[in-house]
């Protein structure tokens, strides 16, 4: 009866000690759920849907129209706001003809000066006779320096109002860019808000684009694992597919929070849930099969330097 006993007892251990052994090799260092980057895009403007054909599960590149708003009514105002302009440089005043005449009076004077002065040096023509010459002289200099002065304040009023009515143009080729729905990265369609033919209001979710061929793993370590990891340090991924179906990445760590949070219930972890834990995000190429929201963990690479 007791070797029956110590029979069991030695089974026991050994059950216990592959358990122990198989739990150490398999365990992971910390565990965490898939994410990605995703982005909500939403409407610039206001206006009908005109066009907006994409689809869930789509691959959009980046930069790629996927749609447009109406945008009629801001094309015929800034239609109009050029017509506005033209018709300010028809009115802008012709400097050179409408100084032309003072122009000519002066050289005209200028002459009869020169005349004047020959005659009275031949004694043929009086002293008073130049003063007057020089006296006109100097009113008509007078008289275009008012012009030039006066359309030059007329030709710089009616740049500034052409000056003004561009930049309108401006802000409107603006808001009739923003009519156009620009996917801002190279990934796959995860939700569709909107359809044609709905009004897009200013701050509307039209649809969520993630980029899905860079995954980030969320997982969370202890105080005790701070030592053992930095970022941009090489890790071994492990995505859960199920009872004993893993798949193995590799990752980097490029991100590390600065501050301790409890752990998150859905995840476990080796110590116990109640501990504060560090957040840390592991880069992963995505092969196709990563899913956002899919458990995964991660080993801290034994041949690291620093970690040995």
């Amino acid at each position: 009866m007791k070797m029956k006993t110590i029979s069991y007892l030695i089974l026991a251990a050994c059950a216990f000690s592959m358990l122990s052994c198989g739990k150490t090799k398999d365990s992971l260092d910390a565990n965490g759920t898939f994410e990605a980057t995703e982005i909500i895009v939403s409407s610039e403007a206001a206006g009908k849907l005109m066009q907006f054909d994409i689809q869930e599960g789509q691959i959009l590149e980046t930069g790629a129209q996927v749609g447009y708003i109406d945008s009629i009514q801001l094309s015929l105002r800034k239609s109009q706001l050029q017509a506005s302009m033209k018709a300010l440089d028809i009115r802008r005043p012709d400097t050179r003809k409408q100084i032309a005449a003072i122009e000519q009076q002066i050289a005209t004077a200028k002459t009869e000066k020169t005349r004047v002065i020959n005659l009275l040096k031949a004694n043929a023509a009086n002293q008073k006779q130049l003063d007057d010459i020089n006296g006109q002289i100097a009113v008509l200099e007078k008289q275009l320096d008012a012009q030039k002065s006066t359309l030059s304040i007329a030709d710089r009023g009616i740049g500034g109002d052409n000056a003004a009515l561009g930049f309108q143009v401006e802000q409107l080729n603006d808001q009739i860019s923003k009519c156009r729905i620009i996917n801002p990265i190279k990934g796959t369609v995860l939700v569709k808000y909107s359809e044609a033919g709905e009004v897009a209001v200013p701050g509307k979710a039209l649809f969520k684009v993630a980029d899905l061929g860079q995954m980030i793993l969320r997982a969370y370590v202890t105080s005790a694992q701070l030592s053992k990891i930095k970022a941009g340090q090489s890790v071994k991924v492990f995505a859960d597919f199920g009872i004993d179906k893993k798949r193995e990445y590799a990752g980097t760590i490029s991100w590390i929070s600065a501050r301790s949070e409890f752990t998150p219930k859905t995840i476990q972890t080796q110590d116990e849930r109640a501990n504060l834990v560090y957040a840390v995000k592991v880069r992963i190429t995505n092969d196709g099969y990563l899913k956002i929201g899919m458990y995964g963990g991660f080993k801290i690479a034994i041949d690291e330097p620093g970690n040995r």
